[in-house]
């Protein structure tokens, strides 16, 4: 995906909303990430809802980074499901 169109998706964020408020939520985004390293960042805002391409731009990486780092916290998350011990 090119740049630009993640920038005019950002600020076509969410239907109805401003392109004020679209760019306080990236700052909340960016907010809420600050101080933690790159993995965390992912992680915080993939469950505050943004997508590979809108953490993407906020981070400064590319979309498929963003996609190969989440695919792995799932991978991660899958493998730690499948080794608790098992109740009698």
């Amino acid at each position: 995906m090119a740049k630009g169109s993640v920038v005019e998706e950002l600020n076509e964020r969410v239907e109805g909303m401003t392109a004020f408020e679209s760019r306080l939520v990236n700052l909340l985004g960016l907010l809420l990430v600050q101080e933690r390293q790159q993995t965390e960042k992912i992680s915080l805002l993939s469950r505050a809802g943004f997508r590979s391409a809108e953490i993407a731009f906020l981070l400064g990486t590319t979309p498929n980074t963003v996609s190969v780092e989440l695919s792995k916290q799932r991978r991660e998350k899958k493998a730690k499901k499948g080794k608790k011990p098992r109740k009698k």
